[in-house]
């Protein structure tokens, strides 16, 4: 199974750009595809904008950034759950991490 982690943020968001400088780096070290989706690029928005509206159909609840893991991005979508707002990088890593655990629990 090719997971990936979607990365919902905004040009203007501080906590986002601080993210920016680990949040690729471990998303890679977990073998996680990453995708970084600006509100700001309305090409690559447009594209993922339905997995967001799907978890957060107003956005009001939705974190800066939101990282959504899921699988099959170009055939049935599966959600296995999201990471939102800032943290630290090895607190980044962690929930990463126990998302990623759970989903290896539910498969076996």
């Amino acid at each position: 199974m090719a997971l990936s982690v979607i990365k919902f943020s905004s040009e203007d968001c501080g906590i986002c750009h601080k993210m920016s400088f680990f949040d690729k780096k471990v998303a890679s070290e977990l073998n996680l595809e990453f995708i970084d989706v600006k509100m700001q690029d309305t090409a690559t928005y447009r594209k993922y904008r339905h997995i967001l509206l799907g978890l957060y159909p107003d956005k009001s609840q939705m974190g800066w950034p939101t990282y959504v893991i899921c699988d099959h991005l170009e055939n049935e979508l599966k959600i296995f759950g999201e990471v939102k707002g800032g943290h630290a990088k090895g607190e980044f890593r962690s929930r990463l991490q126990a998302l990623l655990n759970g989903i290896e629990a539910t498969q076996n």
